[in-house]
């Protein structure tokens, strides 16, 4: 292996030594630092190959994460898409996932909000802005918002 591509793996597994990254994310961050593309490249396809890198498992780990802090699908997958990560394993993963979206809404909801009624149509409609900002789906919301 010459020093160059010695150099790509090394920084490579140095960036997803501290956290998952997509495939995306790293080729953007490496490419940063090393001109020769090919080379980057052929680095990204072995880091794959051997399992050092996976888009899989970076969704799977963002998805949670990002759930636990309160977010909706919809955001969730704009940020994966934003990082690189095709729009058939998000889609994939996101539905898939062990995370139950009404239940982490309602959750949202109560912490937010409480009990508290809603008094007219305009503290509605911030309240709807607000859980949609969130990235949870109207036809949720208005589930949440009825019961």
């Amino acid at each position: 292996m010459d020093d160059l591509a010695a150099q790509l793996r090394r920084a490579a597994i140095d960036l997803l030594a501290r956290r998952e990254h997509s495939r995306g994310e790293l080729q953007a961050k490496l490419s940063r630092r090393f001109a020769d593309q090919e080379a980057l490249e052929q680095q990204l396809q072995w880091l794959a190959q051997e399992g050092y890198q996976s888009d899989r498992r970076f969704c799977e780990v963002f998805v949670r994460s990002r759930s636990q802090q309160g977010q909706g699908p919809q955001r969730i997958a704009q940020e994966l898409r934003q990082r690189g990560v095709s729009d058939a394993l998000v889609r994939e993963l996101l539905w898939e996932s062990d995370v139950d979206w009404c239940e982490q809404l309602a959750a949202l909801y109560r912490r937010r909000f409480g009990d508290a009624p809603i008094a007219d149509p305009k503290e509605r409609a911030r309240r709807v802005r607000f859980l949609q900002y969130r990235g949870f789906p109207y036809d949720l919301i208005r589930d949440v918002l009825q019961s």
